[in-house]
């Protein structure tokens, strides 16, 4: 129990460190280059706090319990050598932590409304949640095939470098092609998908199965499943904006 209670507070304490650059910015240029007081600051205050005591319990229930179970699931499969169930399992974690992303939602439901003002869809409530779900679901649906590329890539010891270079060329062909409105939302996309609750499972995913392969080195071939995840968002995306328009 002390010693949970010592892992916490530490955790507590690089919540704030790392909230620390952020605060500084903007307080430097709220007073010394816009010389102005700061707005709301006991509201400010009072969300720093929740910030940080929310930061602290999300970072220590993944590394406590989320990214263990990564790790452990994927010395399973790789133990019961499935490779059906090890790749459904793959792009169910893709997808259901994509779909959790806060910052995916975020900026699903801002496209969505900017989609609607901009005329490219209806302005009525249904037509916007419909987008910003479309969206959501079009992403999710992006990473859990791209986990399932990584997961293979691993098992076939296939050069990562190729794979990328394929991908972000099959990006820029559909770039050419994609209408105008939706390219900076997929290129965003791509960025968001790779956050607070992908990221640690994920990378759970690839090393636990390098660790459990033979041949296998854990720091070469257990990462870059990430990199496809902020890839193959980019492309989805932009057929879902052909397919909307």
């Amino acid at each position: 129990m002390i010693r949970a209670l010592r892992a916490l507070f530490s955790s507590m304490l690089g919540s704030l460190r790392d909230l620390l650059p952020i605060l500084a910015v903007i307080i430097f240029f709220q007073l010394v280059v816009l010389q102005q007081p700061i707005p709301d600051l006991l509201n400010l205050l009072g969300g720093v706090v929740l910030v940080i005591v929310g930061l602290t319990f999300f970072i220590f229930g993944l590394e406590m319990g989320l990214f263990p179970i990564g790790e452990s699931m994927a010395y399973a499969f790789a133990r019961k050598g499935s490779v059906f169930w090890l790749l459904l399992f793959a792009f169910a974690l893709g997808f259901g932590t994509t779909v959790a992303e806060p910052a995916l939602i975020a900026v699903s439901n801002e496209a969505a409304t900017v989609a609607a003002e901009g005329g490219v869809i209806g302005k009525d409530e249904e037509s916007t949640r419909s987008y910003a779900n479309g969206l959501r679901l079009t992403v999710a649906l992006s990473v859990g095939v791209a986990i399932v590329i990584g997961v293979l890539r691993i098992l076939k010891g296939w050069p990562i470098q190729y794979l990328i270079m394929g991908g972000y060329i099959g990006v820029v062909i559909m770039t050419a092609f994609a209408p105008g409105f939706i390219i900076g939302i997929a290129y965003d996309s791509g960025g968001v998908t790779t956050s607070t609750i992908t990221v640690p499972l994920v990378t759970a995913l690839g090393v636990g199965l390098a660790s459990s392969i033979k041949g296998r080195n854990p720091m070469i071939d257990g990462f870059g499943l990430i990199a496809f995840a902020s890839l193959t968002p980019m492309i989805f995306v932009m057929l879902y904006g052909l397919v909307v328009s």
